[in-house]
């Protein structure tokens, strides 16, 4: 498969813009290749970690076109991709379609069920062995988004983001209608 990287400057537009035109481009890490399916934007909304100035929220703020990985509920990691050069925000890679990769996706979910490999953003970590490690990196090398050709705007579905509790209002969930590897 030949990939071209997106550049950094892809990254430096609005979370909330860039999370719809993220659906169907190709998320690259080691040997393990997937078409990103579903997405949610954070910028300084009340659900954000951007919405208080932490150590943790800094990549959302000081980068753009870098990974944004923490650790949730105390067991599991979510991997986002930091947008909004000179402002907040990051977009959450919510669910992946695997392609390439799928034996070692499976040893490291323990599951031989395709569908069940990265739809939903912990299984996405999980498959594609993203940590702690991988916060803050610049994406590139290892750890890359890809082009793919833009979906049409009837492709795309959206939503309130999933899993919050405050800015639930917010149609900031971006997915591929129809696709059997959204999360929900």
């Amino acid at each position: 498969m030949k990939l071209k990287p997106l550049p950094k400057s892809w990254f430096a537009g609005d979370a909330v813009a860039l999370a719809p035109k993220l659906l169907g481009k190709i998320v690259k890490r080691g040997a393990c290749v997937g078409r990103i399916v579903e997405t949610e934007a954070y910028t300084t909304d009340a659900a954000s970690h951007g919405a208080k100035v932490t150590a943790r929220s800094a990549p959302m703020r000081e980068t753009y076109g870098h990974w944004y990985v923490y650790f949730t509920y105390g067991m599991h990691w979510c991997a986002n991709v930091t947008t909004n050069e000179g402002g907040t925000g990051a977009v959450l890679i919510r669910a992946v379609e695997p392609l390439e990769g799928l034996a070692l996706m499976k040893r490291r979910r323990k599951t031989d069920v395709v569908q069940n490999l990265a739809n939903g953003p912990a299984k996405f970590c999980q498959a594609f062995g993203i940590t702690g490690k991988d916060n803050a990196a610049a994406l590139g090398g290892d750890f890359a988004i890809y082009d793919a050709p833009e979906l049409a705007p009837e492709e795309i579905g959206t939503s309130s983001r999933i899993g919050i509790t405050v800015g639930t209002e917010l149609p900031w969930r971006f997915f591929v209608k129809g696709n059997e590897f959204v999360s929900g």
